[in-house]
């Protein structure tokens, strides 16, 4: 699946980040705790040089445990600082405050002995469509600034906004990179929906996810529809469409339908905790 989509909002978005990264102190980049490195634009990296970085292993509900402490230590490993976090229901908010005054430590010191006092730690939010950055703001701020959506592409424009006397978050659209060049990492973000479904052939991306469900979480589509998971990834498709009544008319099945209900499912974490993207077991 070979995906190119770079909307010219982003490419526009991407010049203003150029411009923006010279007023800020810290990237917080979000990312997807299901598929942190497909999840990951590589521009940030290049644009972040030299600036502190905090990662958001974001959705973490969502993600597999051993996966999202597996993912923290392969950051941690690099330099960033990395919180857990579930922007939805709040979980690990409270944490993020200390690791931004932590990442942020060289800077206030710096600020301290120029006699430079009080000044708010300017962070910049980045991260790909759909990853859930107005969610997060919206949840760390504690009030609804920043418009939310779950569809990408919500976010357009730049806003600041002022968290409290000690930090100020710059919000930014979300950017995906013109190409993938790696097919796996086009088709991990069309799984998790980073990528708009109309443009996507879901049946045969439903087809791939039944392939590596059975491979790496076993029983779990069983459990999830009362189904047999053997056979070629048609059958427990065709298994599914039964399970659920996704017919048309004269009794033909409904791959279509079957294959919506696969990918609800799994982006709402009904069929159960899953990391698509697994530590490279050279850098564990």
């Amino acid at each position: 699946m070979n995906v190119q989509w770079y909307p010219g909002h982003m490419t526009k978005a991407k010049r203003q980040m150029q411009e923006d990264i010279k007023l800020i102190d810290l990237i917080i980049e979000l990312v997807d705790s299901r598929v942190p490195l497909a999840s990951r634009n590589p521009d940030i990296d290049e644009l972040g040089r030299n600036k502190a970085r905090l990662i958001l292993l974001n959705k973490s509900d969502l993600g597999d445990e051993r996966q999202n402490e597996a993912w923290k230590a392969y950051f941690q490993a690099k330099g960033f600082y990395v919180v857990k976090v579930d922007s939805r229901s709040g979980a690990g908010m409270k944490a993020i405050q200390a690791a931004i005054q932590e990442a942020c430590k060289e800077k206030t010191e710096r600020d301290r002995r120029r006699g430079i006092k009080n000044r708010p730690i300017r962070a910049m939010v980045v991260g790909i469509p759909n990853v859930g950055k107005s969610t997060f703001i919206n949840t760390f701020a504690g009030r609804a600034c920043a418009k939310t959506g779950n569809k990408p592409g919500v976010t357009k424009g730049k806003q600041w906004i002022r968290l409290n006397k000690n930090v100020e978050l710059l919000d930014t659209p979300g950017i995906l990179w013109p190409k993938f060049e790696d097919e796996e990492v086009g088709m991990r973000l069309a799984y998790i929906g980073s990528i708009k479904d109309d443009i996507l052939n879901l049946e045969e991306l439903s087809l791939t996810l039944i392939d590596f469900l059975r491979e790496k979480y076993a029983g779990a589509l069983e459990k999830r529809y009362q189904i047999a998971e053997e056979g070629t990834a048609v059958q427990v498709l065709e298994a599914i469409a039964r399970s659920r009544g996704c017919l048309k008319k004269g009794e033909e099945l409904d791959y279509a339908k079957a294959s919506l209900i696969l990918f609800d499912d799994f982006r709402s974490g009904k069929i159960g905790r899953i990391t698509l993207e697994w530590v490279p077991q050279e850098e564990k």
